[in-house]
């Protein structure tokens, strides 16, 4: 197939993955960027052989300069860095799995760029939703979803030509390694505990998304703003097994889901090969071995952020960039031992509660000050708690 990609965030748990699907497609790759893994960055250069490599941390950045220097290479550093990366002339796919509010900038250098985009980065949708996606419509930029979920309901339309049928989408949760546990179980929670996913290999702050809900909460946002429907027509269904990843009801109550192995390749190789497939290295799906699947309801009054998200879509404005602000800060200081893990849901619907909503024309600075202003709140509210 040919074809070349810019990979961001290409040492992280997506960005390896795309490289193994880059790999087994013979896919060439033109550019990578990383936040300051240097070693991992350098072996990839090595043997994908980029003609640009980007490092957030500017001081990874010349580490990488000096072990690549034999190579034909240039290595640029900084937010510029991966928005050149992003908008690299000889790339047509810009494969952003960057973690956090830092992938929203490289996202409209893309676009920007006119690069279509296969976009692994919740948070660019979910705090830059309105302005991400008004300007891949005025510049004719497919965004093609990565996440398994948004992924499995594009597959679901295709064939759709007329969005009015949709009734209703339905994102699966595997309900995160805490299903069913009591608001005081949730209080003895550890870090541990909670980067140990049942089903899916992920990046730490994904994780204890997972846990939360709080990555749940973001794909209905993200899912509102990708198909351009409605919170409210937007329901979340745990699917303990992770074998059904999402499914579309049309208005003839047909639904249409999509299933598969729990394996990340899956929906990266189709955004890379969409609208073709190709032999994939995720293991063949054998419903049998699983005997059945389970489903259940979300407890949104125990896992407040998946409603404190839908709260948010709903004020609109800035609240979705408050929301995901405030749990970033929060998910870190769970991790450092300085929250408890309920904490992280009060945070975050605390911080969607004290900002405003509105629908007015938003900017990127506008975005940007609203998430500094969460994050913010959260860490002198923990201050104010010492």
């Amino acid at each position: 197939m040919k074809r070349c990609l810019s990979i961001l965030g290409s040492t992280g748990s997506i960005g390896t993955q795309t490289l193994d699907v880059a790999r087994g497609l013979g896919v060439s790759v033109c550019a990578l960027a990383a936040n300051r893994n240097v070693r991992l960055l350098e072996n990839q250069i090595r043997e994908f052989r980029p003609e640009l490599a980007a490092v957030y941390d500017e001081s990874a950045a010349k580490v990488l300069r000096l072990a690549v220097s034999d190579l034909p290479v240039r290595v640029s550093a900084g937010m510029e860095g991966l928005c050149e990366a992003a908008s690299y002339a000889q790339a047509d796919l810009v494969c952003n799995s960057v973690v956090g509010l830092a992938g929203l900038r490289p996202t409209l250098a893309a676009i920007a760029a006119k690069k279509d985009i296969a976009l692994a980065n919740k948070e660019t949708l979910v705090s830059g939703g309105a302005v991400v996606m008004k300007a891949a419509k005025e510049a004719g930029v497919r965004i093609l979803p990565v996440d398994s979920e948004h992924s499995a309901v594009f597959q679901c339309l295709q064939g759709c030509p007329d969005r009015k049928a949709v009734k209703r989408i339905v994102l699966t949760a595997s309900g995160g390694p805490f299903f069913g546990w009591t608001p005081e179980r949730l209080g003895t929670v550890t870090p541990e505990q909670a980067l140990h996913h049942p089903n899916w290999s992920m990046g730490p702050k994904v994780t204890v998304d997972s846990s939360t809900m709080m990555n749940k909460g973001m794909e209905v946002m993200e899912a509102s703003w990708l198909f351009d429907f409605p919170v409210s027509k937007i329901d979340v269904l745990v699917q303990r097994e992770s074998v059904i990843h999402s499914m579309v009801q049309y208005e003839d109550n047909s639904v249409i889901a999509q299933l598969g192995v729990p394996d990340m390749r899956i929906p990266i190789q189709y955004a890379v090969t969409w609208p073709q497939r190709f032999p994939s290295p995720a293991a063949e799906l054998d419903l049998a071995k699983y005997g059945k699947i389970t489903f259940g309801r979300p407890d949104e009054k125990t896992f407040r952020c998946l409603a404190a998200c839908r709260r948010a879509m709903e004020k609109g404005g800035l609240a979705p960039a408050a929301a995901n602000g405030a749990n970033e800060v929060a998910v870190k200081l769970f991790l450092d031992g300085k929250i408890s893990f309920p904490e992280i849901g009060e945070l975050v619907c605390n911080a969607v509660g004290r900002q405003s909503g509105g629908s007015g024309n938003l900017t990127v600075e506008d975005i940007l000050a609203a998430d500094a202003d969460a994050r913010a709140y959260v860490l002198d509210f923990i201050d104010s708690q010492r």
